[in-house]
């Protein structure tokens, strides 16, 4: 039978539970079983797709063109597996489901409730993926106590009812506040929030306890005697230099005995350790390259997540140390702050503001030959910087930004242009595109056929292809949309560069600590080779 592990947070939000069950989830397959894993979100949003990313940060996007969580971005890069919309749980999508059943009759007059109906909707869907793996992993959004997460929370009740408690396994993510005027870690949080998870019906079996400092075995004790959990069970999670030491930390405390123990399981195989050489090897570079990162959430840890973790990722790869430089382009960019910037990233976004300072960053990158990697609409912004300083194109601009100019040379997609809503159609999900033979994205990924992410509205507009390649910026890749009957532009280089590449996707939602995206190790890889200079 499937086993299922839930995990809980307490005392305060942003404790790293995604990381935790990740962490957990990678364990599991080291000692040979196959894991999947959900995020449950209690927002009313039925996605964060249209959620500005000061309140929620960066949006994740699969495969299959969900827009969800940048939890995700965890579970992905640490099981090394492609998430959907099976995924992502939302209360939004739960209680979209049930008023659409609703009004459709298909609960025959009975009074909707949340108890049962949102909680058996949330049940099921906590069910979805026991077909694809062994273990399931669902990690429940927000902090026990708040009232959003109520139903989550009681469907995890009544779960573990349905599937017997020995398969099914609780996971409690805690804090230990330091109080500097005291000199102490304090437990009485940990006590008060484990014993609201247990008012709700929730037992947790594992304790997973946030500290700056080590907790002693005595406060242990003291945890296992008044959360009634074993001792064994109590373990600490500090702050790591990297997140990918996590799972080596949780390991090292045996976490996976009382995992094993609790599930009624044994390891399928001796646990295969080499992930943690690797991150070790890779987390000690010899050598150190910075990277400007020019957008216009610079100052938002989590707006740019997937972009910071494969920057750190190529940098292991490399051998390399990346110190990511941040500059706001919406503020004003002063090109001094350039000069010690060995390579020059533009990230995706939505909107005028900050673009023209980042056309401004792309004309000093191309003049001044710093490998530069456009992302999304940093790939659009060097379409409009090459078509106003290359191709003479006088104002060249987007359809998107005002004011609008005679050459549109980013448009929005054909397919939308006779949708009024426009809000809440784009390009969303894997597609597949065609790279030219020996250009430089040939040469990184080693394949002429690729597939990647988008999340885009507008595109590189194809009747200025041309121009723009006469001028020295060449499209090196498309895909061939059969709905719209066009080859779309995927990815631009510019001529006699030494690493100038523009790409219509998002590489970020690809890249693994085991399987660095090939166009972030180049340019990475470029980079350093400037730096050198």
């Amino acid at each position: 039978m499937s086993k299922y592990i839930f995990v809980t947070g307490g005392v305060v939000s942003s404790l790293g539970k995604g990381i935790c069950a990740a962490s957990i989830g990678r364990l599991l397959q080291l000692y040979g079983y196959s894991v999947n894993i959900m995020k449950c979100d209690p927002y009313i949003n039925v996605d964060p797709g249209t959620m500005s990313p000061y309140q929620h940060g960066e949006v994740y996007v699969t495969d299959d063109g969900s827009e969800t969580d940048l939890d995700l971005g965890y579970y992905e890069r640490f099981l090394d597996i492609s998430t959907g919309k099976e995924n992502s749980i939302t209360a939004g999508k739960v209680y979209q489901t049930i008023i659409s059943k609703e009004r459709k009759g298909e609960f025959l007059g009975a009074t909707v409730q949340v108890i049962p109906h949102v909680t058996n909707e949330i049940k099921s869907r906590f069910s979805a993926l026991e077909k694809k793996c062994d273990v399931t992993i669902i990690e429940i959004g927000g902090t026990v106590g708040d009232i959003e997460s109520l139903p989550f929370l009681e469907a995890a009740r009544q779960f573990v009812l349905d599937k017997g408690r020995n398969n099914v396994l609780s996971v409690h993510v805690t804090l230990i506040p330091y109080l500097p005027t005291s000199g102490e870690l304090k437990t009485k949080p940990t006590q008060h929030s484990v014993n609201k998870l247990r008012e709700i019906g929730l037992h947790p079996d594992i304790i997973i306890c946030r500290t700056s400092s080590p907790i002693t075995d005595d406060m242990k004790r003291k945890l296992s005697l008044f959360c009634s959990v074993e001792e064994k069970a109590v373990v600490q999670a500090m702050d790591e230099s990297s997140i990918y030491k996590v799972p080596q930390a949780l390991y090292k405390q045996n976490i996976m005995e009382q995992v094993f123990k609790n599930l009624h399981m044994k390891p399928r195989k001796k646990p295969n350790t080499s992930w943690f050489n690797i991150i070790n090897k890779g987390l000690n570079p010899s050598k150190e390259v910075t990277i400007a990162v020019a957008g216009k959430y610079s100052e938002l840890k989590d707006a740019y997540k997937s972009i910071y973790e494969s920057l750190n990722l190529a940098g292991m790869v490399n051998d390399a140390k990346v110190n990511i430089k941040l500059l706001d382009t919406e503020k004003g960019i002063s090109l001094a702050q350039l000069k010690n910037a060995s390579g020059i990233l533009i990230p995706g976004g939505f909107g005028y503001r900050g673009v023209e300072g980042k056309i401004k960053v792309i004309e000093y990158a191309r003049n001044n030959k710093i490998p530069f990697f456009g992302i999304c609409l940093g790939m659009q912004c060097a379409v409009i910087e090459s078509a106003r300083n290359l191709a003479g194109l006088k104002g060249a601009n987007s359809t998107e930004f005002e004011p609008k100019t005679e050459h549109n040379v980013i448009d929005i997609l054909e397919s939308q242009k006779s949708v009024k809503d426009k809000g809440g159609t784009m390009r969303l999900g894997a597609y597949t595109a065609q790279v030219e033979k020996d250009s430089l994205t040939h040469k990184a990924y080693g394949s002429l056929n690729i597939s990647e992410r988008h999340r885009h509205r507008y595109e590189f507009n194809p009747k200025y292809v041309k121009a723009l390649a006469k001028a020295g910026l060449k499209t090196v890749a498309y895909h061939k949309s059969e709905t719209m009957k066009a080859m779309l532009p995927e990815i631009v280089e510019l001529k006699g560069h030494p690493w100038f590449v523009g790409v219509q996707f998002h590489p970020e939602f690809k890249s693994r600590p085991i399987k660095t995206h090939p166009l972030f190790r180049d340019f990475v890889k470029a980079s350093l080779k400037h730096c050198k200079k």
